[in-house]
């Protein structure tokens, strides 16, 4: 089947897909310019090179299978550029076998395990003396990602005559299992059937040894990640859930062959536990074949073999983890301290991880951690909101912590490696915006590096992962050459950013520091220097530190018209900053609806507070301050940090009445809850109907 010129490259389900990520426009155009009706010269010459070649067939009664047909190099030729030869047939044990007859569409997958190459075709079979002619209807180059490297070696000749052993199979017996459960790597036969034809697609999927489970009723369940936005074979699976899985053993050349039902899942919670996962598939296998021995082939594993693509995506164990830690989530836990790190005078790191048998709770770039400790002298537990400096993807919390009071001062002089600390669930809402594609620029003063470190390891992570870099500029100022933390790291993002990440570094005390080696520019960020690196388009912006740096560099960048929705910022303790302009005014309408509910006057009368949980009451009386303190009065501990509505810390169900907030809170307040250390009683509809019931 051609494509005509006017007709778009992607049928129904493709489309759909492209259309939920936003891409949809642009993979159009993708298409024309990449899916062919012919093979360029180089998949020939690709093809002609290769020992084996994957092939999808669907067979008489709708079942797809996915097969290997195999050779020494040279077994297949393409005589010219819409036609592939191929010297070899499959055992007469295939079942993909059964699928291959004069006029029908199969799919192609050509892999080069060795070098991670791989090319894809459709096409229609028409039978040769000693194989198979494949007439081109599709062809398209694919990404590497997610191939282990592996070479190849025949354990004898594959034109050999040789009779597979089968074993046809109702269910998985262990040995599949355990199969599948450590694999790599697999390939999937979908197909759909189009107004004029069939169109089969066969493909490959890999990650670490472990993405795929096997269920307890026999079904798999399989994390799709980050890959082309072409969707082969998931758009085929949303319009056709008929699918066939082939598993390998490439040390023994046994092959596991499933035909079946799959159906794609776009919502649920181990979407976001699974590292990399960007929607989830399951496989309910309906027919089963092992074949021992039957591939002639073998293949080792090279060293240093992984793909980066999958060491950066998760396995089920650690997914279990992370949902038993969500389970966890609103309790306090110990976790271990595994690394302490002196980043620099007056920064040290604390590296955390569980040892408790669950995950960590994944962080947003940019959230807080809240910790709790015990400090000498404290007749009480302190709690504190320290951001965290690592990545989502990294296997570890780790907060940065400057030396400066009480907590921070306990943490320098008495956490070590080995020590447990209590954190809860990360938090905060000042974070990376991930739905933006933005340059971004990110200006931090002082330990406002954290957060700031924490969102660009993430954008390399990501960029890394993807393939789609980020562009974004750090702006980081310290007092001194010794109060600058992150050097070495800094520089390795750099690096890893293959120039779309810039650094400017910028000391206050130029003493015993080189210009161009220890520093970029000196004394302090300002519109000045901003202007002086970068063009001002269409940018976003992430400030963070002292509260004087923070408003001089809002205020400025407001100045040059940059709007209030793209300048984001996060202070230390109390948020201070003063945001400023008419398109400001609806931001922060915005925000305040979303933090807090609508404003309404507060309590001019007494008003009775019920604490539900701990059978108290109490009378809340104009002018004796917030809920907190009220609380607190009454002999009750509830949960704090800033007192300024800050950090979210003392976050409380509100079972009955109605408060409000005489400085609107910038944590955000949900349905039902209620801020203690900035919510008073708000005015009653009726003189005494007031009434507040908390949950503690």
């Amino acid at each position: 089947m051609k494509t005509p010129s006017n007709a778009s490259t992607w049928h129904a389900g493709e489309k759909l897909l492209q259309q939920k990520l936003g891409v949809a426009d642009k993979m159009e155009a993708v298409g024309r310019r990449v899916v062919r009706d012919f093979m360029p010269d180089q998949h020939r010459a690709f093809y002609a090179q290769l020992p084996f070649i994957v092939l999808g067939s669907v067979d008489a009664e709708g079942d797809a299978w996915a097969t290997f047909l195999e050779g020494r190099p040279g077994f297949m030729e393409s005589p010219s550029p819409t036609v592939l030869d191929i010297r070899a047939r499959p055992s007469a044990q295939d079942p993909a076998a059964a699928g291959m007859v004069a006029g029908a569409p199969v799919g192609l997958l050509g892999m080069e395990l060795h070098t991670r190459r791989r090319n894809r075709m459709n096409g229609v079979l028409t039978p040769l003396a000693d194989g198979w002619r494949v007439e081109v209807d599709q062809s398209f180059g694919n990404c590497p990602r997610y191939i282990q490297l592996r070479d190849f070696s025949f354990e004898r000749e594959p034109q050999a005559a040789h009779v597979d052993q089968v074993e046809p199979m109702t269910s998985l017996d262990a040995a599949a299992r355990t199969l599948i459960g450590q694999a790599d790597t697999f390939f999937v036969a979908s197909y759909v059937d189009l107004e004029d034809a069939r169109q089969v697609d066969v493909s490959h999927r890999g990650g670490k040894a472990g993405f795929v489970r096997v269920n307890q009723d026999g079904s798999l369940t399989v994390p799709d990640f980050d890959g082309n936005l072409f969707f082969s074979t998931l758009g085929n699976i949303v319009l056709n859930g008929r699918a066939g899985l082939m598993f390998v053993d490439f040390d023994k050349g046994d092959v596991l062959q499933m035909t079946g039902e799959a159906e794609l899942i776009l919502e649920s919670p181990e979407i976001a536990a699974f590292q990399g996962a960007e929607r989830l598939w399951t496989f309910r296998p309906r027919k089963i074949v092992r074949r021992p021995g039957a591939l002639a082939l073998r293949w080792r594993f090279q060293q240093d073999a992984w793909s980066p693509n999958s060491l950066m995506t998760g396995d089920w164990q650690q997914t279990g983890q992370r949902l038993l830690a969500q389970e966890q989530g609103s309790r306090w836990r110990r976790l271990k301290v595994a690394r302490v790190v002196q980043e620099s005078d007056s920064i040290r790191s604390f590296h955390l991880q569980p040892d408790d048998g669950a995950g960590l709770l994944p962080a947003l770039p940019g959230q807080h951690l809240p910790i709790r400790v015990q400090t000498a002298g404290s007749d009480k537990p302190l709690i504190r909101t320290y951001t965290l400096s690592s990545a989502p993807s990294d296997a570890h919390y780790r907060i940065s912590v400057k030396r400066d009071g009480q907590v921070s001062q306990h943490l320098h002089a008495q956490l070590q490696e080995g020590d447990h600390i209590e954190v809860r669930a990360p938090a905060g809402d000042f974070m990376l915006d991930e739905t933006s594609s933005r340059p971004v620029v990110l200006l931090a003063g002082g330990v406002g590096i954290t957060p700031m470190i924490a969102m660009l390891r993430h954008m390399v992570y990501e960029g890394l992962r993807t393939q789609r870099m980020r562009p974004a500029t750090l702006f980081y100022a310290a007092r001194s050459k010794n109060e600058r933390a992150f050097d070495a790291e800094l520089a390795q993002l750099v690096a890893a950013g293959k120039g779309a990440i810039k650094v400017v570094r910028v000391l206050g005390d130029t003493t015993d520091a080189i210009e161009g080696r220890d520093f970029d520019a000196a004394g302090r960020i300002d519109m000045t220097l901003l202007a002086r690196s970068l063009s001002f388009g269409d940018y976003e912006f992430y400030l963070c530190g002292p509260s004087p740096f923070m408003q001089s560099l809002y205020d400025g960048l407001r100045g040059y018209g940059i709007g209030d929705e793209r300048i984001h910022a996060e202070a230390f303790g109390p948020a201070s900053l003063t945001r400023t302009g008419a398109a400001t005014e609806t931001a922060q309408a915005s925000q305040a609806a979303q933090a807090a509910p609508a404003p309404v006057p507060v309590a001019t009368e007494a008003v009775p507070v019920f604490f539900m949980d701990s059978l108290k009451e109490a009378r809340w009386t104009p002018g004796t301050g917030s809920l907190l303190e009220l609380a607190e009065a009454r002999g009750l501990e509830p949960e704090f940090s800033c007192r300024e509505g800050h950090c979210g810390t003392c976050r409380t169900r509100l079972l009955a009445g109605a408060v409000t907030y005489p400085t609107p809170p910038q944590a955000k307040v949900g349905e039902g809850e209620v801020l203690l250390c900035c919510a008073v009683p708000a005015q009653p509809a009726e003189p005494g109907s007031g009434r507040i019931e908390l949950a503690l």
